[in-house]
């Protein structure tokens, strides 16, 4: 059998396994195994969250297991990905911004750029609104979307992926942005149903464009609900399950960061986590103790201790509740 039909035929596997999994009853798996099928050397990966929801545990779970020249596409993303950078998983960056939080600068990142350190990472420039776009076409299944406003900027200067031409219809030149069709993207949520039909409260942010936009999308979650009662309040479904490939129940997925209606921002943590970083070699025995260290989500929890983030829930749900 030639080469190129060979190919073809493991392609359209791939897709009838995607399709299956996508229309599979019951998705749910643990976060090691999402991991392991769903993000591999070489992809292209995005997280949902937007400052809360972050996908912690996620980014966590990659470092574990030790995947590398990622492909990050985001819009501001923040220390899930710097930690990715500092860990050497990350090759290229396409963002529009990059940082901690609001104690300090995202210093791997910083280090990587400026001093090669754990390696150099490319980054290709956008802005907020145009990575939106981009996921927003990604979503559409259209090769591109046009804005006005980067043409105020220097950003097409310097990322030759952003074409300028003139309106077909008026005339006035608008700037193109490609679309975004990530390999994965890992999505944390407040709760899901087995299938997949995931709901958020808070902040959406890109996340119902990006889990549209991604070939598979990986959904953790606080809760696993019944089906019944994700239809008691369907319209805070953003997530349908045909988007869906994983659901993982991962309760704390985005600690430090807030969860909305679970348990809220753990401001000292984040704090410890951007003087560490001050350092390579900080951040290199932060990372071995909250990370590598820690055989997986529930027993960094552990370390976290229990006490912690009962009062971390206590303050978010004395503010905010979700329905029952």
């Amino acid at each position: 059998m030639p080469s190129w039909q060979s190919r073809a035929l493991t392609v359209a596997r791939e897709d009838a396994m995607a399709r299956d999994r996508k229309h599979r009853e019951d998705k749910v798996m643990t976060l090691r195994d999402a991991v392991h099928e769903f993000v591999s050397d070489g992809h292209s990966l995005t997280f949902g969250g937007f400052c809360g929801r972050n996908s912690q545990a996620g980014a966590y779970e990659i470092v574990r297991q030790g995947k590398r020249d990622l492909r990050l596409i985001d819009d501001s993303p923040t220390d899930q990905v710097d930690i990715l950078i500092g860990a050497g998983c990350v090759k290229n960056l396409e963002i529009a911004w990059q940082g901690v939080s609001i104690f300090a600068l995202a210093s791997n990142f910083r280090r990587a750029i400026e001093k090669g350190v754990p390696h150099t990472v490319e980054v290709e420039d956008y802005s907020n609104y145009a990575a939106g776009l981009r996921f927003l076409a990604g979503a559409m299944n259209v090769p591109f979307l046009p804005t006005r406003s980067l043409l105020g900027s220097d950003i097409p200067r310097y990322n030759r992926k952003i074409r300028i031409i003139d309106d077909p219809y008026g005339g006035k030149p608008v700037a193109l942005v490609p679309a975004a069709h990530p390999d994965t993207t890992i999505i944390h949520v407040q709760r899901a149903d087995v299938r997949g039909n995931a709901q958020i409260w808070g902040h959406l942010a890109n996340d119902e464009n990006k889990a549209r936009a991604a070939k598979r999308t990986v959904i953790t979650c606080e809760e696993i609900v019944p089906e019944e009662a994700i239809f008691r309040i369907p319209n805070m479904t953003a997530i349908p399950s045909y988007c869906v490939d994983a659901v993982v129940q991962v309760a704390y997925a985005s600690h430090p960061w807030s969860c909305y209606g679970y348990y809220s921002h753990d401001v000292l943590f984040q704090r410890d986590y951007a003087r560490s970083n001050e350092t390579h070699e900080g951040f290199l025995e932060w990372l071995n103790k909250w990370v590598l260290s820690c055989e997986d989500h529930q027993h960094y929890c552990e370390m976290i201790g229990t006490e912690r983030l009962a009062e971390i829930a206590r303050m978010e749900q004395a503010l905010n509740r979700i329905p029952i």
